[in-house]
């Protein structure tokens, strides 16, 4: 294209230089002496300058152990410092982060490394034994395994892995020596979205996506260097690293409190003490907090907001949150495709409680028709009438690459035109208000985790005696769903215990994906082509529920 302006030195300029890394040793330069992070488990606070050493000795550490531009370091970390370290420092040698999700299976993380063939592997000694399991299955060894010894038990690591504290304490605080030239377009963060095949489907975000997605948490908090915040839910979810946690916080120089686990005591603690202005959780943790705020009474007034996330609030609930905890209650629904994409505000509230909110300033929502045998085309939309249902599909491509690793069916069903299709169904409103129905695919979010009913009822009937099974979500107050597994046995003495024993013992479960509730039935419900109606199962375990129909394991899980 022929501009009206000699376009060549901006274009080098900006390409090079529009990284999240970037932003962040801007600040460092700006703000060495500020304070960065807060960990108040270890009673330890690092300045910008401070944080950037450790990131460099973890950098210099990777690059003396081979990790250059476009290798992967995958780490399955719980909220820390070292998960900190762990995103920035392959940043600066044009490498890909991955922060992994630790509630995974050994079979999960094996599949997981053989497809992102990590050149490094960092764990937390709390899931040492299925990392180490996963290292054992899978076919790809990474080059280097370090291990986070959070709690300083000091636990005997296989031959080859170290300790993360130790090893990169060997290496230098120095800027690394990298011949590498930043690229806008290249992937920096890479993130893992469930899917029916049980393996996490690779969500690539490159530097325009992390930059923009931290502008877009810092526009809607909105957010400033002055700022000091703490996301409680786990960082390895988009939601967790983009809507206040470490991405947007250091990218506006801002100041980040670790909670490695959620704590309504520990969270007021924190507030009371550092004056945090942002708490980001999802709705069944402010429920939490809400709760301990009537039996003992915190100062919250350093407060600016609550930010949630993962699903709608319920009006009256909203009204005690804004009663209890902040008039400044904000509701925020996305994937880990393309971040949050609308929005409620504090000035929604309480009214449009139960929506999703409208477009986020640089997205755009529409509800389109469903039809069985292809997509809606982005303007076949439904009417703006509030009851007409529709799929919800999302318009964000500053906040996504468009695109899945190595996965073309995928990128294929869900990309199209520039718009994500969600799977979400909803309506909307004459605002374009959006409001989630239900999800398309039958997903059980249990503890703010996906849980596919495909991938689970795939090892289900592996099992010699289960003929046929379906698995749907139920209502948890703990855990917002659960999951009730119903089966039609091959063998008429299978039971509740006998099945949770094979899903604990199971490679390919996770914990928080077994069953915590049976029920050993004739048939299952499937329309005339063979498909199962997981919606028809749904009903039947609300009576199921009810009548005490749903057996419990008799060991704990």
């Amino acid at each position: 294209m022929d501009y009206t302006y000699d376009a060549e030195n901006f274009k080098k300029v900006f390409e090079s230089s529009f990284t999240w890394i970037s932003g962040f040793m801007r600040n460092v330069r700006k703000y060495g002496s500020k304070t960065a992070m807060i960990d108040p488990a270890a009673e330890k606070i690092w300045t910008y300058d401070e944080l950037n050493g450790d990131v460099n000795r973890l950098a210099n550490a990777l690059a003396a152990h081979g990790v250059g531009p476009g290798d992967l370091v995958l780490y399955q970390l719980y909220n820390s410092p070292q998960f900190v370290f762990s995103y920035i420092a392959p940043q600066k040698l044009g490498a890909i982060n991955s922060p992994g999700n630790f509630n995974l299976a050994a079979g999960e993380t094996a599949r997981q490394i053989d497809r992102d063939k990590p050149k490094a592997y960092i764990y937390d000694c709390d899931v040492k034994d299925m990392a180490i399991k996963a290292l054992e299955l899978c076919h790809e060894k990474p080059a280097l395994i370090l291990a986070v010894d959070y709690h300083k038990k000091n636990p005997e690591l296989p031959e080859g892995h170290y300790f993360f504290d130790e090893f990169i304490a060997q290496y230098p605080d120095e800027e690394p020596v990298t011949d590498h030239v930043p690229d806008m377009y290249a992937e920096v963060t890479r993130l893992g979205t469930s899917g029916t095949t049980g393996t996490p489907k690779g969500v690539p975000l490159n530097n325009v996506n992390e930059v923009l997605s931290a502008h877009d948490a810092i526009m809607h908090f909105p957010m400033n260097p002055y700022d000091i915040t703490m996301n409680m839910t786990p960082w390895f979810h988009r939601g967790g690293l983009h809507s206040g946690g470490p991405t947007p916080t250091f990218y506006a120089g801002a100041a980040l409190v670790v909670m490695r686990m959620f704590s309504a005591k520990a969270c007021f603690d924190c507030v009371e003490k550092y004056g945090i202005t942002f708490l980001i959780g999802v709705p069944s943790a402010l429920g939490t907090l809400a709760q301990r705020q009537e039996r003992h009474p915190a100062d919250l007034s350093s407060l600016h907001g609550i930010v949630t996330m993962g699903s709608p609030l319920e009006k009256q609930e909203c009204i005690r949150f804004q009663k209890l905890l902040t008039p400044n209650i904000f509701n925020g629904y996305g994937t880990t495709e393309t971040f949050w994409n609308s929005f409620l505000r504090p000035s929604d509230l309480p009214e449009k409680a139960g929506s999703a909110g409208g477009s986020c300033t640089d997205d755009e929502i529409r509800v389109v028709r469903v039809y069985e045998d292809r997509k809606a085309e982005p303007d076949d939309v439904v009417p703006k009438d509030s009851s007409t249902t529709g799929e919800i599909i999302v318009y964000a491509c500053c906040k996504s690459a468009l695109c899945y690793v190595d996965n073309p069916e995928q990128t294929e069903e869900k990309y199209y035109k520039g718009w994500f299709y969600t799977k979400d169904v909803g309506t909307w409103d004459e605002n374009s208000y959006i409001t989630v129905a239900g999800r398309k695919d039958d997903m059980i979010i249990c503890m703010g985790e996906n849980i596919y009913p495909a991938q689970l009822e795939e090892v289900l009937n592996r099992h010699p005696g289960v003929r046929d099974c379906m698995v749907i979500g139920v209502d948890d107050a703990a855990r917002g769903q659960s999951v009730a597994a119903y089966i039609i046995p091959e063998d008429p003495g299978l039971n509740a215990t006998e099945m949770n024993l094979y899903c604990v013992n199971s490679d390919d479960i996770s914990a928080y994906k077994c069953p915590r509730y049976y029920r050993f039935v004739d048939e299952l419900p499937y329309n005339a082509t063979g498909k199962k109606l997981h919606y028809v199962l749904k009903e039947q375990a609300l009576k199921d529920k009810e009548a005490g129909l749903l057996q419990r394991p008799k060991v704990k899980l």
